[in-house]
């Protein structure tokens, strides 16, 4: 058995475990083991990510289920892998060439493609290398890629199988574009964000009524050269009588009709709209119904075109809103402009404003919508917390078919090819055609959450979804619960007639104290592997669980990751101390008794076991990592190792007293290993409390049978709970905590007091049921009986009177300061009536204060 040194060092003994864990194979799926089987797959982190603190939420979540599951002697696969995240992927590589003055176009697709796959190769692995610093326990032998040969051919097959059902279809709609990574977006996909702006009230001219005007609000003047038409609500009496007729729009200056739609709002802006059909999805299904023409005037990057006037071509779109406001101001037709706060849709991936676009795009109506819906509402797929239930019903219950075409070249390309001369006919296949010089394929390539949806089932092979699909935890963000989570679902019904997991647990978001959402552009998201090498994996970790709440935001605070450290510190000590005491025991020593102490450690373990099972049940974590804190550093450490020191020095307790320490100390660790892996796995070892690794040490033993118990249980919850009281009075006397004092006990319970007397700094107790204190004498009711503080030698009797009579003096003007201000009618009427109340409340404290030190002082001078 190692001897463990005086200090812990985690950066010696995480990397140390984690390559023997790798070496053993430790994380590796046994497809044939007789266990029962329990998987899990990591939310495929972007290729081109690091690791940020929502990883580290994420996958220590990921990994304690897994660990837990192992030691519950379960065959785990928790399986890895990456995302190839198509747009923001490209982005990276398109912006090193430009760094070499060169776009895609000049390189072409296939040299394009290659380069990619070369980026991915050279800086792909980082995040999945960072995982393991973390002490991640993933299958890493089946680590997988959405864009692997074998999962882009399950891809196309979807794709091919859901076209030939009807599903896929493709069709000119208005789709959410993104000018800065020149693609189509799904819905889900656009961040609505608040935006402070303006609101531009202009005049059109009325054709018919020369001279008489129509004000129209917008907050788009730029895109008004695309304007076919000006729409009213037949309902507003205000404009009734002016629906057929025309009005001028200023430029290019053309005829456009006045139309009654019940779309409009009149109560927006003046109740008047501009329809731009090409440029907003409203607009567009106005026109529509009114036969309006549809006049793009934007470029796919965000500039203006021709159409919109020689001025304005190649202007880009928010420059363009500046000339037109002026054109506007120079023809007299601007009326005015207002602030105005409103909410524009961004592009998630580009962070720019997204544009409606008339665009030609594949398009697939969701499959397995009931059944999905039954499934969350029946909780055969339970969502935790509960709350995200009706966010998904909402969604589903309003589902829109998904925009699945994107205009990029890293992915998966449409497996759709076009006959050169004949134009309708298709080939959809997963294959190409057999004369490939005569057909042309599709050059958009697929949403990458069209793969993601597959994650589940096609990361694993045959064999595997045989023994492990479905999975039972998914554990992600609740900012994907539409983009991925419920596309899951859909996914597993459709393919697998099952469902992919059986309980969905959503993290919280990490944020700043001041609550603001990490990133780096504010510069307040730490660097996880700084935190690493500053506290180690272990204390990242647990610090991290300790302040995250059943999945609700985290306010990140690095003094509770020093706490982790500082836990795994105190963890390394006590272990240190029990070894010093000589070998582990197994077994109770024949004829042992155990002390009312180590009664009730034992009992109090049998509790904390019980709240951390209810906590595995209800997925509360942070109640878990709670538990485990207070049970080990309060109830072990601060009690009953402290009450363990006397009892180590009678022969009588002494061998209880070690088999009790082993036994609370390896149920400790076992219970905190799926939080702290490594220096669990290190005490496992030099302890020798088991001979192979602790990842497998069974948890079916952490209760200990214990026959009837409450007489002892009771003694050693009043011991110490007298020694509270005793330790406060030392205080209250100003006597320092590590003085021994004498101490008279006028017990009122029978027992051994000497573990109290040790607790309390007493030297002696004198126990005396017939005691007489001295007038003044210093007295505590506690539940073992009266005790008592003879002052004599142990306090400078004159200087704590003159303590006491400043203390009073100064709290006595604190009373006539309160009470003045209570005093005045003025502030009892007009101040918030919880203003008053905390001065009444001050008032009160001051005098209950004021009583005791009274009481005190006038028992020192008798």
């Amino acid at each position: 058995m190692e001897v463990i040194s005086t200090a812990y060092e985690p950066g010696v003994v995480e990397p140390k475990w984690y390559s023997n864990w790798l070496r053993e194979k430790a994380f590796h799926a046994k497809i044939r083991s007789p266990k029962p089987s329990y998987a899990i797959v990591v939310p495929p982190p972007n290729v081109t990510g690091v690791l940020t603190m929502g990883h580290v939420l994420n996958n220590t979540f990921q990994d304690v289920l897994a660990r837990r599951a192992r030691m519950l002697g379960k065959e785990v696969l928790w399986l890895p892998g990456t995302d190839h995240a198509g747009i923001a992927t490209q982005a990276v590589v398109e912006r090193q060439l430009r760094k070499e003055g060169k776009t895609r176009f000049d390189l072409g697709r296939e040299e394009f493609i290659r380069r990619v796959w070369e980026w991915k190769e050279r800086h792909g692995g980082i995040i999945i290398e960072q995982l393991k610093k973390l002490g991640c326990s993933c299958d890493w032998a089946r680590e997988r890629f959405t864009m692997d040969p074998e999962y882009s051919r399950d891809v196309r097959a979807t794709f091919v199988d859901l076209y030939n059902k009807g599903r896929i279809y493709r069709g000119k709609r208005m789709v959410n574009w993104d000018p800065s990574s020149l693609t189509a977006l799904s819905d889900e996909e656009v961040e609505p964000t608040p935006v402070k702006g303006f609101l531009y009230v202009m005049r059109y001219e009325i054709v018919e009524l020369p001279g008489q005007f129509l004000e129209i609000a917008t907050t788009r003047p730029e895109t008004l050269m695309g304007d076919t038409g000006v729409a009213v609500n037949p309902r507003d009496a205000r404009y009734a009588d002016l629906i057929g007729k025309h009005c001028w729009r200023p430029f290019p200056r053309a005829e456009i009709p006045i139309v009654g739609d019940e779309a409009i709002d009149m109560e927006f802006g003046t109740g008047v709209l501009k329809v731009t059909p090409a440029h907003d999805k409203v607009d567009f299904e106005i026109g529509q119904r009114h036969g309006l023409e549809i006049i793009d005037v934007l470029n796919p990057d965000g500039t203006l075109n021709e159409l919109a006037g020689p001025e304005f071509v190649g202007v880009d779109r928010f420059e363009a809103r500046k000339l037109a406001v002026e054109k506007l101001r120079e023809l007299g037709l601007l009326v005015r402009e207002e602030p105005y706060e409103h909410t524009v849709g961004y592009s998630e991936r580009g962070k720019v404003p997204i544009e409606p676009r008339l665009s030609e795009q594949w398009f697939l109506r969701y499959p397995q919508v009931d059944r999905t819906l039954e499934a969350i509402r029946s909780g055969e797929i339970k969502l935790r917390p509960e709350r995200w239930i009706r966010n998904l019903e909402h969604w589903m219950e309003n589902i829109q078919d998904w925009c699945i075409s994107r205009q990029v070249w890293w992915g998966h390309r449409i497996p759709v090819w076009y006959h050169r001369s004949e134009p309708g006919r298709l080939h959809v296949a997963t294959e190409p055609p057999a004369d490939p010089e005569n057909w042309e394929q599709d050059p958009d390539v697929l949403d990458t959450w069209f793969s993601s949806w597959l994650w589940p089932f096609a990361t694993m092979t045959p064999s595997m979804r045989k023994r492990f699909y479905p999975t039972q935890d998914l554990v992600t963000g609740p900012d994907i619960i539409f983009l991925w989570v419920a596309r899951m679902i859909m996914a597993g019904f459709e393919f697998q007639g099952r469902r992919p997991f059986a309980d969905v647990f959503f993290t919280g978001i990490i944020r700043d104290s001041q609550g603001r959402k990490m990133s780096k552009s504010l510069g307040n998201s730490p660097d996880p592997l700084d935190l690493i090498a500053k506290y180690g994996a272990d204390g990242l970790r647990f610090g991290l669980l300790r302040i995250a709440p059943h999945g609700q935001d985290i306010r990140f605070d690095e003094k509770q990751i020093e706490e982790g450290r500082n836990f795994a510190n105190k963890l390394w000590n006590a272990f240190r101390f029990r070894q010093l005491q000589g070998p582990s025991v197994d077994e109770t020593p024949p004829g042992t008794s155990l002390s009312p102490y180590s009664t009730k450690i034992l009992f109090q373990l049998n509790q904390a076991v019980g709240r951390i099972e209810r906590g595995y049940a209800e997925y509360l974590f942070t109640d878990i990592v709670q538990t485990l804190y207070d049970f080990f550093w309060s109830d072990f450490c601060d009690w009953y190792l402290e009450a363990a020191k006397t009892e180590l020095q009678s022969e009588k307790d002494r061998a209880g007293t070690l088999w009790v320490m082993d036994r609370v100390l390896s149920a400790v660790i076992r219970m905190l290993h799926p939080f702290m892996p490594h220096i669990t796995e290190e005490l496992w070892h030099r302890m020798g409390y088991g001979s192979g690794s602790i990842q497998f040490a069974s948890l079916a033993d952490l209760r200990v049978e214990l026959s009837p118990a409450d007489e002892a249980v009771k003694f050693a919850t009043a011991v110490y709970e007298a020694t509270s009281i005793v330790r406060n009075l030392r205080a209250e006397y100003r006597i320092p905590s590590n003085k021994k004092v004498r101490i008279m006990l006028k017990p009122e319970l029978e027992g051994d007091f000497t573990v109290f007397g040790r607790l309390s700094g007493s030297e002696p107790l004198e126990v005396l049921p017939d005691y007489q204190p001295a007038p003044g004498e210093p007295v505590a009711l506690t539940p073992v009986g009266q005790v008592f503080l003879p002052l004599e030698g142990s306090v400078d009797l004159g200087a704590e009177k003159q303590r006491l009579e400043r203390e009073i003096a100064k709290l006595e003007q604190e009373v006539e300061t309160v009470r003045k201000k209570l005093a005045n009618e003025n502030f009892v009427n007009r101040a918030p009536v919880a203003v008053v109340e905390e001065h009444r409340s001050r008032e009160r404290d001051f005098l209950s204060r004021l009583e005791q030190l009274r009481a005190r002082l006038s028992s020192m001078t008798e």
